[in-house]
């Protein structure tokens, strides 16, 4: 029987107060603020982050998105950019997550990326999620010279990410070429309990409302079927 509960909708790639308003408006449950990265869209200075942070309601989750890697870089960051949820886009050295954890004020979650390339991934999360809120599921490639840690827009093996998804103990976000075509399926076949999307409700990289509206749209409707 088809679930009856809507996935939460996180956007990604929020570039202004102005986004962030609208994001919400249209649903938005979390939106993402990404800081420096080696590659991908959406990257804005943490000054700016703090800025939209500080006008995001309660009720929905702030998202820094960090490539950092080291616990205590990353705990000030958090600080100053006044987020209540850390996004780790790439992997901590080991007992960094335990170690992240004790540095972060209370209260202030943890999601650490899996970037979905084969059944190993599915091990590389039950490693982790015993010190994390919740696991995000993407399609980058970190072992890139340049490396990938989001933003890529691809679809990524749906089989491994429910597999994952029955693995593990935590919510799980789904990100990776989601759109209002394929969202469907996407919530049929891995059951996630959040979805994360940045490209597929952008145009010329704003927000894009008749893109919203139809991503929106197809989860309302799947709903009442």
């Amino acid at each position: 029987m088809q679930s009856t509960i809507s996935p939460r909708v996180k956007i990604c790639c929020i570039s202004s107060i102005e986004e962030a308003h609208l994001a919400v408006n249209y649903g938005a449950s979390a939106l993402g603020l990404v800081s420096a990265m080696p590659s991908g869209p959406g990257i804005i200075e943490e000054e700016l982050i703090t800025q939209i942070a500080d006008t995001i309601p309660p009720g929905v989750a702030s998202f820094l998105l960090t490539s950092l890697i080291d616990p205590e870089a990353i705990a000030e960051q958090q600080r100053i950019c006044h987020v209540n949820t850390v996004q780790l886009v790439d992997s901590l050295p080991q007992g960094g997550l335990q170690h992240l954890r004790k540095l972060l004020p209370p209260g202030i979650a943890i999601v650490q990326v899996i970037h979905v390339q084969g059944q190993h991934s599915i091990d590389e999360a039950l490693e982790v999620a015993p010190y994390v809120n919740a696991i995000l599921l993407d399609s980058g490639n970190p072992t890139l010279p340049i490396k990938e840690l989001g933003g890529t827009g691809r679809v990524h093996d749906w089989d491994i990410s429910r597999a994952l998804r029955e693995a593990v103990n935590v919510p799980i976000f789904l990100a990776g070429g989601l759109n209002a075509e394929n969202v469907g399926a996407a919530i049929d076949e891995v059951g996630p309990f959040g979805l994360d999307l940045c490209s597929s409700v952008r145009t010329n990289g704003k927000l894009d409302i008749q893109k919203l509206e139809r991503f929106f749209s197809a989860i309302h409707k799947r709903q009442q079927i």
